[in-house]
């Protein structure tokens, strides 16, 4: 396992995407596969930064793990800031035209399709979401 602790800034994200890309990489990740985690990532850090502490700045980890046979990464957000479950709210009805859906929801909906699994946990003071997704293309 690998881990990279940082401040939860817009600007860190290139950090965050260098670190969560190069586990990939030795991992033997193909590259649709890659995208889409680096999209994932994205959107969960770029909450982290304007949610989590807002208005202040405050620390996220991230934990890479690649494991098993077929491989898969587990990808571990965690903080300390304002307890919030992403996973609680109802998905947008996409249904829906651009103008008729509420604000708000698409991003995590994307990562909800985009990765195998998602989980959300609170303890001891964490916000902790961990974000699974295989390495083999199917």
């Amino acid at each position: 396992m690998k881990e990279l602790e940082i401040q939860a800034q817009d600007k860190n994200l290139p950090k965050v995407l260098g670190f969560i890309d190069e586990q990939l990489e030795t991992a033997g990740c193909p590259a649709k596969i890659q995208m889409q985690i680096d999209i994932a990532v994205e959107e969960i850090f770029v909450n982290i930064c304007h949610y989590a502490y807002s208005p202040e700045i405050g620390l996220a980890t991230l934990r890479v793990e690649v494991l098993g046979d077929p491989p898969s990464v587990d990808i571990t957000f965690i903080d300390n800031g304002i307890p919030y479950d992403p996973l609680a709210k109802a998905d947008p009805d996409v249904t829906l035209s651009a103008q008729k859906r509420k604000i708000g929801g698409l991003g995590i909906f994307m990562v909800k399709k985009s990765m195998d699994d998602v989980k959300y946990e609170y303890i001891g003071g964490h916000n902790i979401l961990t974000l699974k997704k295989g390495l083999v293309i199917q």
